[in-house]
């Protein structure tokens, strides 16, 4: 049966009382899922998101030995580089939780050939989900030219729909090689939640929630999306007119 979109809630909020709602969502979201399928499966970002609710996170009483964690992308380095997502999630969440850690899928961003590793990613996605894969959720952080993953504004990357897994090679930030899950397998996760903050998103906030026709990569994916949360402190919902 064919999801029905709703509108994408906005949540606005300090950075901790977001923290504490997505902790909340995220239980019971798991709770579900365990109910249904045995297993949660959730997809994470690095960047400030990472660094602001994984923390949180590793503090919760989650039942961590029935979930799956993916990521939303990596960049291409090894895992203990600085700009691996991989070793911001070690440190943040896996570290903490020491033996208690979940069973994590890592993209292989050290792969000298980025294509073969997403190939490889998305048959991990499909061994462990299905096919299609289907997120039980997919947490997200937006650049400020409102990227989101490694999906990036007028990218092909974009149109690659029916692809799970994508190498991206020109990534108008460095490192420019990154592995990113497609705008597909995004959208059909059962939750999508945007976390963003800091007045420097809040343009690309703003145009995608208030423009039907914008094309940035956070508006196609709150498009696609059949439920998700956008949630915003207050510098970064200073445009949308609340």
């Amino acid at each position: 049966m064919q999801q029905v979109r709703r509108e994408p809630a906005i949540v606005v909020a300090s950075i901790r009382a977001l923290a504490e709602r997505w902790i909340a969502q995220c239980a019971a979201a798991a709770r579900l899922a365990r109910s249904e399928r045995g297993r949660y499966a959730l997809a994470i970002p690095g960047g400030s998101v990472a660094e602001l609710f994984l923390p949180a996170l590793a503090r919760s009483d989650m039942d961590w030995a029935r979930m799956d964690l993916f990521f939303c992308d990596e960049r291409c380095v090894p895992p203990d580089h600085p700009d691996s997502n991989y070793g911001n999630v070690h440190r943040f969440l896996l570290e903490p939780l020491g033996g208690r850690a979940p069973r994590v899928h890592r993209m292989p961003g050290e792969d000298p050939d980025p294509e073969r590793a997403a190939r490889e990613y998305a048959s991990t996605l499909r061994f462990v989900l299905g096919s299609p894969p289907v997120l039980d959720m997919a947490l997200l952080g937006v650049g400020e030219d409102g990227h989101v993953a490694s999906l990036f504004p007028g990218h092909d990357s974009l149109a690659e729909m029916d692809q799970y897994v994508l190498a991206e090679e020109h990534a108008p930030k460095l490192p420019a090689r990154r592995l990113t899950l497609s705008l597909g397998v995004l959208a059909s996760a059962r939750e999508v939640v945007i976390a963003t903050f800091g007045r420097a998103k809040a343009a690309a906030v703003a145009d995608a929630l208030h423009d039907p026709s914008s094309e940035l990569p956070l508006a196609l994916l709150l498009r696609l999306a059949s439920r998700a949360t956008v949630m915003v402190d207050e510098e970064a919902a200073s445009g949308l007119g609340r």
